[in-house]
């Protein structure tokens, strides 16, 4: 059985991180450290809760209303056989997944990919901040539909 270490699981609460009402599940562990972040607490790759993934695919499945995630952090690609596991389980059952990271598009594995909707990349830069972009932090990030 394969682990992911997250932060928090948010059912249902985001219209700001991808297209309409998203669950958000906060990963742990960054190495990015952006100035100004809006969630330091997810930095440290030894906080928050190990999960089961299969177990809390279902709970993601079981509590999301309309069947929207956004995988966010920290930093889902510290953990990218961990997130290749869970986006195949919720691609299967339907979702529709959007993932954050902080890295360049290169570096997200193409086992991911293949199972996202949407991803937005780049590290946040707080001189570049938006708040009328939507659905990234700072201008030089991209959002972008996959498939």
């Amino acid at each position: 059985m394969m682990k992911i270490r997250i932060n928090s699981f948010w059912p249902n609460k985001s219209l700001c991180d991808g297209p309409g009402i998203r669950s958000l599940l906060f990963c742990q562990g960054c190495d990015i450290h952006c100035p100004g972040c809006q969630n330091p607490s997810s930095w440290d790759p030894r906080g928050g809760v190990e999960r089961e993934v299969d177990e809390l695919a279902q709970e993601i499945i079981a509590s999301s209303d309309n069947g929207k995630i956004t995988i966010t952090g920290g930093e889902p690609l510290l953990q990218k056989e961990a997130v290749t596991e869970l986006v195949g389980l919720l691609d299967e059952a339907g979702m529709d997944i959007a993932l954050y990271t902080g890295h360049s598009k290169e570096d997200v594995p193409e086992g991911i990919l293949a199972h996202i909707k949407y991803l937005k990349y780049g590290p946040y830069k707080k001189e570049f901040h938006t708040s009328t972009t939507p659905f990234v932090g700072s201008t030089n990030q991209t959002f972008q539909r996959i498939r």
